[in-house]
């Protein structure tokens, strides 16, 4: 599947292959698509916002489109439009589209889970459903979800987001064992601290979702506000282009690894939990949150 070699051909070349992005408005989802259109893929970059659709366009994202994961109507348009537009083909997928909701679980109301989940789960389900059918008719396809340190490691006050990244690293187990045979690799990409908006929309998450003064972790708080409001950035941070390194082996080596770990902690943690007892890891893990 590798696009390495193949020469850019601005009227689409039929043996081009595709791959659709959700998330592209900023960050690692825009770095992933334009460094996929460099090595000669052509890319549906995909935003909720039509202002963020014009922007990748002029970024020279050509064939960028709108996608609202959380939309069903919305999923199924956009696969239509790109099988229509690409005589129905379709060789990878990369589910990118997310966000963290911060706050104690205690204090997070059953719809601040519901809104968590669907856009970190159920999107991704079912844009993979909308996707597999052309992949299987054509015999091969990847499908590579965005997982965090998060979805194997579970800090206080990320319950939200460890929860919903740990089910998707259970439903991206299952779907690989059923696709096995099939020509399409489920893959998963385990992300740390990595330059985006995360923090930014996490903030506004959490002022609209907790009520600090109310809480019995106010004092906590304080630390995960000052996180939320900081400009700058936390250590081992790596830009948007050291995903993009990993999920262009995802989506070109013959043999993609089942996961792909990016940023020192993500691999420190993959260790750790690996070698320590889990009462000795939450002790740590409680130490470095201060």
């Amino acid at each position: 599947m590798s696009a390495a070699n193949q020469p850019v051909d601005k009227g689409h070349h039929p043996k081009q292959p595709v791959i659709l992005i959700t998330g592209c408005s900023t960050g690692i989802g825009r770095d992933c698509a334009v460094a996929l259109q460099q090595r000669g893929w052509r890319v549906f970059a995909s935003a909720r916002q039509a202002a963020d659709v014009d922007s990748l366009k002029r970024a020279g994202l050509a064939d960028a489109l709108l996608l609202d994961v959380n939309d069903d109507a919305s999923i199924q348009a956009a696969v239509d439009a790109i099988l229509h537009q690409t005589q129905g083909r379709i060789d990878a997928l990369f589910n990118n589209a997310g966000f963290g909701q911060p706050g104690a679980l205690e204090d997070l109301p059953r719809q601040a889970l519901r809104e968590q989940f669907e856009t970190n789960l159920f999107g991704a389900h079912a844009l993979t459903q909308a996707v597999l059918p052309a992949m299987r008719a054509q015999g091969h396809g990847r499908i590579i979800q965005h997982s965090s340190v998060l979805g194997f490691i579970s800090l206080p006050w990320r319950g939200a987001y460890n929860a919903s990244k740990y089910a998707l690293e259970g439903l991206t187990d299952t779907l690989r064992q059923e696709l096995h045979g099939s020509g399409i690799e489920a893959v998963l990409i385990q992300t740390g601290p990595v330059s985006s908006q995360f923090r930014a929309n996490g903030w506004l998450k959490f002022k609209h979702w907790v009520n600090v003064d109310n809480s019995v972790h106010r004092t906590a708080y304080q630390a995960v506000i000052e996180r939320l409001e900081s400009q700058g950035e936390m250590p081992f941070t790596l830009s948007g282009q050291a995903v993009a390194r990993k999920l262009i082996h995802a989506v070109e080596s013959a043999h993609p690894k089942a996961r792909y770990h990016v940023t020192v902690p993500t691999h420190l943690f993959k260790a750790l939990k690996r070698l320590l007892p889990t009462r000795w890891l939450d002790a740590l893990i409680r130490r470095i949150n201060g």
